[in-house]
């Protein structure tokens, strides 16, 4: 991620303090926004996808197919509004995305990766998070 390709005005891709977790979803869009980089912490809930969702979804409007890198820090999942939002995201998307890239911490962030798989036709790969670099790199890899 490059500063120019940061708009710290912007809350949701103004970087957390020193410190400081918040929960919910956090996008970052890279150059002509055909990469995301979403990072997920502590608990999701249904409103978390009221921001996500629309980004995302401009984002495929322009560019027909996305890689979205999906970075789980300190990830305790969803409650039951958050896990129907991001259903529903899967099945209208599932041929919207063209690859992701979890980075998690836990074995069961890594089954993630297995269990998405037949809910898109995106090329998924696991990372952790100390292979975050190589993670970036393959996500926008041509």
């Amino acid at each position: 991620m490059t500063p120019s390709t940061l708009n710290p005005s912007d809350p949701e891709q103004a970087p957390h303090p020193p410190g400081e977790l918040t929960d919910g979803i956090r996008v970052i869009s890279e150059g002509d926004g055909k990469v995301m980089h979403v990072e997920m912490t502590g608990k999701l809930h249904k409103s978390d996808y009221d921001h996500f969702v629309p980004r995302v979804e401009r984002a495929i409007s322009a560019n027909k197919k996305v890689r979205i890198l999906v970075h789980m820090h300190r990830f305790h999942g969803w409650d039951a509004g958050a896990l129907w939002q991001d259903a529903k995201f899967d099945l209208k998307h599932f041929n919207h995305m063209e690859r992701l890239a979890i980075v998690g911490e836990t074995t069961w962030e890594k089954w993630m990766a297995v269990f998405c798989k037949p809910f898109t036709t995106a090329t998924i790969r696991y990372f952790t998070s100390e292979e975050m670099e190589e993670a970036k790199r393959w996500i926008a890899e041509p």
